[in-house]
């Protein structure tokens, strides 16, 4: 029992005491499970508000904050507004993370996870945060992995995962596959020796089926930031071109090209392999210096992807290619700039119109050829500092010369095709998704091979292959594949002796779809139900960093077409609106313990209180752009709350405001506003709901830092307002007016009690506004009012629209663009009369010097603006 809960307020003023209103409503909320997500069929309207959930590798730091508290404040407001809404939270348990930190604590990954989890469950609650806890998930327990493995199988019965060798990191003296962030320089994280290269049988998903659906329905995310959609379609990558193959006539092999500018394809005068493609190999004992080729091939195998495409290292391979069209013939290079995963692994390099083909041949001194001039000075090879990618008219092109470029991209394309040589084709950048993992921490494959029976799946009814706690894991190796208790097994079909698949999957898999197991968090017999799931999805509100624009996201969409083909979901897309938030700097540097620094939000709290954290976080400035913390400013946050808490306290106390709840009879008209009672009143009536439509609007639109501002200015006019009415009841001091009658002193009181019921008014209105960001506070004052029925599904306030407009209006009046004079007229004055006060004005007269005006432009309500 909550004793505090019990006791009526004292009436004298109460220290604004965050520590003991925070841990009381803490324990309220979860012991009256006020967050829990229902389907209450009295709310129509669904709203699923949801954070990227975080990776448990430690504490969180108030940078990590910003993200929680914007979709905490969207899932308060929507509670309020009438919404069933679903706010649930968990830990994307898995992966790389733990595995390094097992390694260098001596700690099993397991037991590192879940300390993270428990210390970042704790400070989550801590700062108020309104999850829905009974839906939590974590992805490394088998309840949760359990259905990425049921859902590999239904990918891998629509053909859509499938195994396929591909290269990978190896480290000789630890025995174990590294990642490119493990092995960036080419030397092992573990050990700091030299990593190799090697091929591996892996299995992929097989999403570039998906890739047009995934392209095309980019134009459905209008709630998405453009960059974020933009990127993807980056990534994903399709491009019309035409492919045609090259022969190499010293030995008989043939290679393909894939080109977009097919109107250049005279101007190639060399052509470049990847160093991963299969005739590389082949042809690098013709270099006379073979080592030559073997440097090029090492630097691409450890040089970081960034570092490959920035390169230029290259290496005659000592043969020729075949123009098809013109049957010259120009040299084959190998260059580390060249990917397999893009294309063919080959490229026809035309140095005159592609940057980095100039760059390299510029380099090297291989010749550069222009073929489509533009138009103006024409352009000279020789001298030229960088490629032409414009548009132009065909030179250097035989029977193409004088086309315009255009046309003659058609007409070749066409011709190539006519004459067998090549077609019109569509690429893509876009790889199929490589989700292996030589590790231990993860999803383990439901595989199993037999020599019998070959590659087999493991039955659903056998499900979840568990992975192993108890065994050994050292620096050595990957501990799967040494554990032969967990590797050998029996075969699904014939029941002899078979091996386990030893990679687990990616950690991408866990998020892909871990929103929808939110929606039915519980069930046992299938990943969710498809009622729950599409009931609740898609997410209608997901927040989360711009890091995460292209992978995730991207891979979250897929696997729901998936499971939309698959008959689960009704849905396309995963997030209907997408707001990717920015980062909160401190002595000009992102967060970060590394950097040393990180501010924990325990020193914050313990001193100011989560209200303040939460409330100074979101007015640091707009939520989308970074940030730069302030001790100062926190301080500044935490004056702002105890003034609200005084204005509370101290109405109360001289009886501004009572402690019974306002009439829905004292709201508006009582307040005397239509009534023609006196201006003060009218004031503080429209302050108030002005400031409902201000804040209402600002949460919707994502400006929390401007909503804040409001409220700053609806609290300093209640507190003059409430100044105002104590001056107005104070005994009055002895004068000839007031021991003759008191007519003063009943004026006064009768003006203090229409003034009583709109700072009444606005009060709630306040605590109502504010209680999304400062929630513990808002509770505690919305008890000290007299209520009794808690704020977290209590109805948003409702702004009168008539009592919220302006009276009066400020018109700036510019004379060619420069401010002269500023006017006060009524709202809705027409523009016509705007027109005639501006020019009548003596500070525009005497601008104007005796010119007639030339224009006038008036913007209604804001600004009249002579030009002359």
């Amino acid at each position: 029992m909550d004793e505090t809960a019990a006791k009526p307020m004292n009436t004298d003023r109460i220290p604004y005491d965050h520590t003991r209103i925070e841990e009381r409503w803490q324990r309220r909320w979860a012991e009256s499970g006020a967050f829990t997500a229902r389907r209450d069929p009295k709310r129509p309207r669904k709203f699923y508000c949801l954070e990227m959930f975080p990776y448990p590798s430690g504490d969180l730091h108030v940078g990590h904050m910003r993200n929680y508290t914007l979709g905490d404040v969207t899932a308060r407001f929507h509670r309020m507004r009438g919404f069933n809404v679903l706010y649930p939270q968990g830990f994307d348990a898995f992966g790389q993370p733990a595995e390094q930190a097992a390694v260098q604590r001596g700690i099993h990954p397991a037991e590192w996870t879940f300390q993270c989890i428990d210390r970042m469950r704790g400070q989550f609650k801590r700062m108020g945060f309104s999850y829905d806890w009974q839906r939590e998930v974590v992805t490394c327990v088998p309840e949760y992995y359990r259905w990425n493995q049921w859902l590999f199988l239904r990918f891998l019965e629509r053909g859509l995962a499938f195994r396929a060798m591909s290269p990978v990191n190896w480290c000789p003296n630890c025995k174990f596959v590294l990642s490119d962030e493990e092995a960036q320089g080419g030397r092992c994280w573990r050990c700091d020796g030299p990593v190799t290269r090697v091929d591996r049988e892996q299995w992929f998903l097989r999403i570039t089926d998906y890739a047009d659906r995934l392209l095309d329905d980019l134009q459905q995310l209008t709630a998405w930031p453009e960059q974020v959609r933009a990127m993807q379609a980056n990534w994903i990558g399709r491009s019309e071109g035409v492919r045609f193959e090259l022969e190499i006539p010293e030995t008989g092999d043939r290679v393909a090209v894939f080109t977009t500018r097919i109107d250049t394809v005279f101007g190639m005068t060399f052509v470049l392999l990847s160093p991963d493609h299969p005739l590389t190999a082949k042809l690098r004992p013709r270099n006379p210096d073979p080592a030559a080729v073997d440097a090029v091939i090492e630097h691409a195998r450890t040089a970081t992807p960034v570092e490959r495409i920035t390169s230029r290292r290259g290496a005659a391979l000592g043969v020729h290619a075949i123009n098809p069209l013109n049957g010259e013939r120009v040299p084959v290079w190998v260059a580390d700039y060249v990917v397999m995963e893009y294309g063919t692994g080959a490229i026809m390099a035309v140095p005159a119109h592609d940057e980095r083909d100039l760059q390299f041949a510029r380099q090297y001194g291989l010749p550069v050829r222009v073929v489509v001039q533009p138009n103006g000075a024409p352009l000279d090879a020789a001298t030229m500092e960088s490629a032409y990618t414009g548009d132009g008219t065909q030179v250097n092109s035989g029977a193409y010369d004088g086309l315009p470029n255009r046309a003659a991209m058609a007409r070749i394309a066409a011709d190539l095709e006519a004459r067998g040589l090549g077609q019109r084709t569509v690429q893509y950048r876009l790889r199929d998704w490589l989700i292996s993992r030589q590790r231990y921490w993860g999803t383990p494959i439901p595989i199993v091979y037999c020599d019998k029976c070959g590659t087999v799946p493991v039955p659903d009814h056998q499900l979840p292959v568990v992975l192993p706690l108890d065994i050994p894991f050292t620096r050595e190796g990957q501990p799967l594949a040494m554990a032969e208790s967990f590797v050998q097994t029996t075969c699904p079909k014939c029941g002899g002796p078979a091996r386990r698949e030893t990679d687990t999957m990616a950690q991408w898999i866990e998020s892909c779809w871990y929103f929808l197991r939110y929606t039915d968090a519980r069930n046992v017999t299938a990943p969710f139900a498809s009622d729950e799931a599409n009931f609740w999805a898609p997410v209608d509100q997901y927040i989360g960093g711009i890091e995460h624009a292209v992978l995730h996201l991207l891979y979250s969409r897929f696997f729901t077409k998936v499971l939309h083909d698959l008959g689960m979901v009704t849905f396309t897309e995963p997030f209907t609106r997408l707001f990717a938030q920015g980062m909160i700097t401190k002595d000009g540097a992102v967060m970060s313990k590394s950097k040393g620094n990180a501010v924990a939000p325990e020193e914050v709290i313990e001193k100011f209180g989560a209200d303040t954290v939460r409330t100074h976080i979101l007015f640091m400035g707009p939520p989308e752009q970074s940030a730069e913390w302030s001790d100062e400013g926190v301080a500044g946050t935490h004056r702002f709350l105890g003034r609200v808490w005084r204005l509370v306290q101290d109405s109360r106390a001289h009886k501004v405001v009572s402690q019974a709840p306002l009439r829905e009879t004292e709201r508006g008209a009582e307040a005397g506003v239509r009534s023609g009672d006196p201006a003060a009143i009218r004031d503080i009536c429209r302050l108030t709901h002005h400031s409902i439509q201000r804040v209402t609007a600002d949460i919707e639109a994502f400006k929390f830092n401007t909503a804040i501002s409001a409220l700053h200015e609806l609290t300093h006019g209640l507190t003059t307002a409430a100044e105002r009415i104590v001056q107005l009841t104070s005994p009055p001091n002895p004068s000839p007016i007031t021991e003759r009658g008191g007519e003063a002193g009943v004026r006064s009181v009768s003006s203090a009690d229409e003034l009583r019921a709109a700072v009444r008014e606005g009060v709630e209105a306040l605590v109502l506004l504010l209680s999304p960001f400062a929630p513990h506070l808002c509770e505690e004052l919305w008890e000290a009012l007299g209520h009794t029925d808690g704020l977290t599904w209590h109805p948003w306030p409702v702004a009168d629209a008539a009592l919220a407009a302006a009276e009066q209006v400020t018109i700036v009046v510019q004379v060619n663009g420069k401010v002269r004079d500023r006017l006060t007229v009524p709202a809705g004055t027409p523009d016509d009369e705007l027109r005639r006060l501006a020019l009548t004005s003596a500070n525009v007269q005497k601008h104007l010097g005796g010119q007639e005006p030339r224009e006038i432009i008036v913007v209604p309500g804001r600004l009249v603006n002579i030009v002359v």
